[in-house]
């Protein structure tokens, strides 16, 4: 094991921001710290750095004590959302600091540099002065920064927070190949090791092998990004992860599984439940159907379309379900661009996939 952390906790004026956080991280993972703002996962980051003191719990690297380690002494690389970049500095000179420290002749720093940049995709950048570089040129100058030590940990604080969407979509689809091909060009045989935080699940689905997904100074629940998404422990992380259909209801049969809700039974994955249970039931954004499938072991029910948002390689499709005269219920679907909708106001017959329908925990 590489990094391990073990009860971590912290307290800021009697407040705890951390309680009893544990966690492991093997060579050559990716790991994203996701939660939202105040959860935290910056703390996390800080204390994994040295930049803060936990107020309890024990943090080893390589079975090696880390609480007692000085920053400069732990040989981890730091990227920052602002980039903390020098601006006197033209990019080989930002990129060469770390390596002056260590002491590195000319000639490597000059080799190094060169690696860093194609890494990043910024060949022929050297003598480009910072102030001449956009926002996603500085972050990657950065990254390559961090990168150039070879540091025995990267640690990433939402390294895509300040970057325009355009290139936020496209430094997000890169990142995770860089650090990978980083490995092998930076003599990390078993690949770069980095922790991440953001508070955008996009971003952690996207680049990291593993989520650690965060609420108030706790570990909801981690595992890889498939994982999480298709089964998602609890009502937070469900939410978190942008699901919103999520409904009560109570156990009714085992074979198929079946529950039964406020406006009709649902047919649900397998899973450990007894008849008679109360439980909260998910239905992931993908679930439905406007015709009827090849299978029939599908929850059939009548809803009316009530919006329809576009969002480019998907439509966002709000439909609303009368449980009595009074109240309805609104559920969220997903559907393909190509899929043609019925009008607003339109009823229709909508089938969900009893695969996509799920059990939290409460």
């Amino acid at each position: 094991m590489l990094l391990e952390l073990h009860k971590i906790e912290k307290s800021f004026n009697d407040q705890p921001i951390l309680r009893g956080v544990s966690l492991q991280i093997t060579p050559g993972e990716i790991v994203a710290l996701l939660g939202p703002s105040g959860c935290g996962k910056t703390t996390l980051l800080r204390i994994i750095a040295g930049l803060e003191e936990p107020s309890s719990g024990n943090l080893l690297f390589k079975g090696e004590e880390l609480a007692e380690m000085p920053v400069h002494e732990r040989g981890f690389g730091l990227v920052f959302q602002d980039y903390a970049l020098f601006p006197p500095k033209d990019v080989a000179g930002n990129i060469e600091f770390g390596l002056r420290m260590l002491g590195w002749d000319a000639e490597k720093r000059a080799i190094r540099v060169g690696q860093v940049l194609e890494l990043v995709g910024l060949s022929g950048f050297e003598g480009r002065e910072i102030h001449e570089l956009s926002g996603g040129e500085q972050q990657r100058v950065a990254l390559a920064r961090s990168l150039a030590p070879s540091p025995r940990l990267l640690l990433l604080d939402e390294p895509m927070g300040s970057l325009d969407r355009a290139l936020r979509d496209r430094l997000m689809r890169e990142l995770g190949a860089i650090l990978k091909e980083a490995g092998g060009m930076l003599d990390r045989p078993e690949g770069i090791t980095a922790v991440f935080v953001t508070h955008d699940q996009e971003e952690a689905f996207a680049v990291a092998d593993r989520i650690f997904v965060m609420n108030a100074g706790l570990i909801e629940q981690e595992g890889t990004p498939a994982i999480l998404y298709r089964k998602p422990k609890n009502v937070f992380v469900a939410r978190f992860l942008g699901m919103e259909n999520i409904i009560k209801g109570k156990v009714v049969n085992l074979e198929p599984p079946r529950v039964s809700t406020s406006f009709g039974e649902f047919l649900i994955s397998p899973g450990p439940c007894d008849i008679g249970q109360h439980v909260t039931l998910l239905i992931r954004p993908e679930a439905a159907k406007l015709h009827i499938p090849v299978i029939d072991s599908y929850t059939e029910i009548r809803a009316i379309l009530a919006n329809i948002s576009f969002r480019g390689r998907y439509q966002d499709v709000t439909f609303e379900i009368a449980i009595d005269e009074s109240t309805r219920l609104s559920l969220k679907f997903d559907f393909n661009t190509d899929v043609s909708l019925p009008h607003p106001d339109t009823e229709v017959t909508l089938y969900l996939d009893p695969a996509s329908t799920i059990v939290l925990e409460d």
